[in-house]
């Protein structure tokens, strides 16, 4: 299970939202950062990425993710596709401990070192120790209100911050 944070992807309306809180937990007892950024803008701010897990690692696939974007010219699914091959085969990579959420205007993915590139079918993604409470929380929104994906996915991070020790409310938001 990946502590320390909590990571929610919407579409909706042609928009995509990604955001994340800024909680970092040392160990299980003592968060040691409040004020994080785990959600970034990638291949010419046209891509969304958060992750949940290990920091050093996730920038890792960051970098790495960033890189199969420039690849395949910015084509999401094949720059996810490729990132997870390399990532189970890579000794080195195959390490690593994280998960991540892109999106672009058109997808939303949840990318894993086990080989899943995931495209969930109501347009909601999350990852991390908040996730159930994060996907709960915006699927609810979805269903009965109009809200904007930017706003599903605030009001879902500050929900889950009420609920989830291992999560805070120092929320970034990014939006395509």
């Amino acid at each position: 299970m990946f502590r320390s944070t909590t990571i929610v992807g919407v579409h909706r309306y042609g928009r995509a939202a990604l955001g994340g809180d800024g909680q970092v937990t040392l160990g299980q007892h003592t968060a040691i950062k409040h004020q994080a950024r785990k959600v970034h803008r990638l291949y010419r701010g046209e891509v969304l990425a958060g992750f949940a897990g290990a920091v050093a690692d996730a920038l890792t696939l960051f970098e790495k993710f960033e890189g199969r974007l420039e690849e395949y010219h910015g084509n999401l699914v094949r720059a996810a596709i490729e990132l997870t091959k390399e990532w189970r085969t890579d000794r080195y990579l195959r390490r690593l401990d994280a998960l991540l959420v892109v999106a672009n205007r058109e997808k939303l993915l949840v990318v894993s070192g086990t080989g899943e590139v995931l495209e969930p079918d109501d347009g909601i993604a999350a990852v991390g120790s908040g996730a159930p409470f994060a996907l709960a929380a915006a699927r609810a929104l979805m269903r009965h209100t109009t809200l904007e994906a930017k706003e599903i996915v605030r009001e879902a991070l500050l929900i889950t911050a009420g609920i989830c020790v291992y999560t805070n409310d120092q929320i970034t938001v990014e939006e395509l």
